[in-house]
């Protein structure tokens, strides 16, 4: 498997140089000063690679493995006239990546917002800090801080009876981070050029659109660019929804191995393909994680390893152990090891968030990103590799 590192470019506390002591050889980055939308140039590819690539004489070679992402225009997610143009652009961008050498492309397909999490700083029995999703946190910011229209709905007398009780013990400061905390995984942090207005009306661009209606958006969506990935030799990776449920009124369609079976699916290509983030999939209990390595193995070009832990209601889970979580770390990469003799080629993966620990704790870090958590998580799943190589 090849070992990949996630760096969010040039400002990123994390260097080039502390992920060749890492030691990955593969890097995930994406052009993040792009907006959403728009093409990709070759030359601003190609500059990006040559940043990457060019190392010089004796210094450790590192390759542009995966994009992480090139983002869909919520207008193809929405499906509103006009998207077709936004369509063309990420096919364009493609047919430039494949141009530059760059193969690999991890995308999603949640609606408004990327991620979400209530806490980017849970402190942990060790000391260490890690993200959280606390459900009873996240239903008091939909309901009393967003006021989000037709948010009773989607909780019970109990659940409201929660976030009303956690409410109450919050200081403003407290609110005010929650709702920074969970808009920062929000595309372009819209929130902060907006504010909360700006965010309910993009939820409101979805009231009338169900599951149903935005997988067949997706699907619209890949009917368009597969083939152009496949005729320029580019592999694309959906990721799963992360959390894997309905949040915040918005439809999800990747979060169960029924939703990755008819994503790929729709177009039987082998440009079609999927990311298998093991923490994703692993917040439900329901997803068997290593019999969806083995059943989708032909189709999964990267991989994001990560545990994450299921809290007693449920819903809330916090980011564990790589390999000390509700997930058998050890049969998924041994799945994914398999997936490779089908594929007769390797698959990257990537160390997906790391605890902040030791001296980036005193660091301006990231959120999941920091450099040392990333580091112990990259050596510990190396060694299950090793291990697992070694008894083949």
């Amino acid at each position: 498997m090849e070992q990949t590192w996630r760096w969010f470019g040039p400002n990123d506390p994390v260097s080039l140089n502390d992920i060749r002591q890492a030691g990955a050889t593969g890097i995930v980055t994406a052009l993040h000063d792009i907006p959403i939308g728009e093409v990709w140039s070759i030359e601003a590819i190609a500059a990006r690679k040559a940043l990457i690539e060019e190392a010089g004489e004796g210094v450790a070679p590192l390759v542009w493995t995966m994009v992480e992402s090139v983002p869909v225009h919520d207008d193809i997610k929405a499906g509103v006239a006009g998207c077709e143009r936004y369509i063309g652009a990420f096919a364009e961008t493609l047919r430039n990546l494949a141009a530059c050498g760059v193969d690999r492309v991890c995308y999603n397909f949640m609606p408004v917002i990327d991620w979400t999490r209530t806490d980017l700083s849970f402190p942990l029995p060790s000391g260490a800090r890690a993200l959280r999703f606390d459900a009873a946190r996240f239903a008091a910011f939909d309901l009393f801080i967003l006021k989000r229209e037709g948010a009773d709905a989607d909780y019970d007398a109990q659940e409201i009876a929660q976030a009303e009780a956690v409410l109450a013990t919050m200081s403003e400061d407290e609110k005010e981070l929650l709702v920074r905390n969970i808009t920062a995984g929000l595309p372009g942090r819209m929130t902060e050029a907006y504010g909360l207005d700006g965010f309910r009306a993009a939820l409101a661009r979805y009231q009338d659109i169900n599951a149903d209606g935005l997988r067949a958006n997706l699907f619209k969506f890949l009917d368009v660019v597969v083939p152009v990935a496949e005729a320029a030799g580019v592999k694309l990776c959906i990721h799963p929804d992360d959390p894997p449920r309905p949040l915040l009124g918005l439809p999800r369609v990747v979060c169960t191995a029924d939703d990755v079976r008819l994503v790929l699916g729709h177009i039987d290509s082998p440009a079609n393909g999927l990311t298998l983030c093991a923490g994703t999939f692993g917040v439900r209990a329901d997803n068997d994680l290593p019999a969806m390595a083995r059943e989708f193995a032909a189709r999964i070009y990267f991989a994001h390893l990560r545990g994450t832990r299921r809290e007693a209601d449920g819903k809330s889970f916090y980011e564990a152990e790589h390999l000390g979580s509700d997930l058998d770390m050890v049969a998924i990469i041994k799945a994914l090891l398999a997936g490779e003799k089908v594929q007769r080629a390797e698959i990257p993966f990537r160390p997906d968030h790391g605890h902040q620990m030791l001296d980036d704790l005193n660091k301006d870090t990231n959120p999941g990103y920091s450099g040392i958590g990333r580091l112990k998580g990259l050596a510990e799943l190396r060694g299950v590799i090793a291990a697992l190589e070694h008894n083949a």
